[in-house]
């Protein structure tokens, strides 16, 4: 039986605009990218032990020309998932990945917005950041992009920032698209809105777990309640949290903690790189690896 593997895949970081990305380079033609969006196949073991019969089920529906891809922010989420990397070169010796690069305090702030609504937290973002090291770590890039790099090498694997993929979509997509070896120009799609799962996430609720698992409410529910009611309904329960605020005293111990790893960053794209200079740099042109 022949199985089917990615060619490339969107390697994080987490709440930098990947969902969007992966739905955007789902409508190209010429490629194929697989649902779920996160198959988190090589960083989580219990789905790595489902094997590559279900790994490889996710990219079967690609046409034979296809270029299929996959994209999971659980790659770059050391040191939690620290077996990523060994696996999927044992695996995909041949590989390009593509990670995309937010501001590391934005990216922060919106990774606490959703620890918040899936209520892992209930403090402040100033506690949060002492009580949860992965609101740091996510953000340090060069410390996550660093095993990928020596295991792939620079040429497979191509920095995205998320301030470039913003405001110059479709230069940055054209670009995507080169390194993936699209043979035809990518066009990003203007009609489709930002996307953000975390949008969809609905707050937790015994109440509303109970209405929706209890069998016979189930049964009673589908019949009774007309569906033009779901949209409103799923609109109470969803979780609205407001971005926090970083507060002067905060941000300054934040660009103490990212710096140095921003600082790394910098030197293999041949910039200078910090928390007050990311926009700007990151901005003006595209960057690859100058210095590695």
């Amino acid at each position: 039986m022949m199985i089917h593997r990615p060619d490339f895949i969107v390697v994080g970081a987490m709440k930098s605009a990947t969902t969007t990305l992966h739905e955007q380079l789902a409508r190209q033609s010429g490629l194929f990218m697989c649902h779920p969006k996160e198959p988190n196949f090589f960083s989580d073991d219990a789905n790595y032990a489902r094997g590559w019969k279900w790994y490889g089920a996710l990219f079967r529906p690609a046409g034979d020309t296809e270029l299929r891809g996959e994209s999971s922010t659980h790659y770059t989420k050391l040191p939690t998932y620290p077996r990523t990397v060994d696996r999927m070169v044992r695996d995909l010796p041949r590989l390009k990945l593509i990670y995309v690069m937010r501001h590391p305090i934005d990216r922060l702030a919106s990774h606490y917005v959703h620890e918040v609504t899936t209520g892992r937290i209930r403090v402040n973002v100033a506690e949060a950041v002492e009580q949860l090291p992965e609101l740091i770590d996510y953000g340090r890039y060069s410390r996550q992009l660093q095993p990928f790099l020596d295991a792939y090498g620079p040429a497979s694997v191509l920095p995205v920032f998320f301030p470039r993929l913003v405001s110059h979509s479709q230069a940055e997509l054209e670009r995507i698209g080169r390194f993936l070896g699209v043979e035809h120009p990518l066009c990003w799609d203007d009609d489709l809105e930002p996307q953000n799962q975390g949008s969809e996430r609905l707050r937790p609720s015994a109440v509303r777990a109970a209405l929706v698992q209890a069998p016979v409410l189930t049964a009673i529910r589908q019949k009774v309640v007309p569906r033009t009611w779901s949209r409103p309904l799923k609109a109470f329960w969803r979780a609205r949290v407001e971005p926090p605020r970083i507060s002067p005293v905060l941000r300054s111990r934040l660009c103490e903690l990212f710096d140095p790893d921003l600082a790394e960053l910098g030197s293999w794209l041949g910039v200078s790189l910090d928390c007050e200079t990311f926009h700007q740099q990151t901005v003006d042109r595209p960057l690859n690896w100058a210095a590695i």
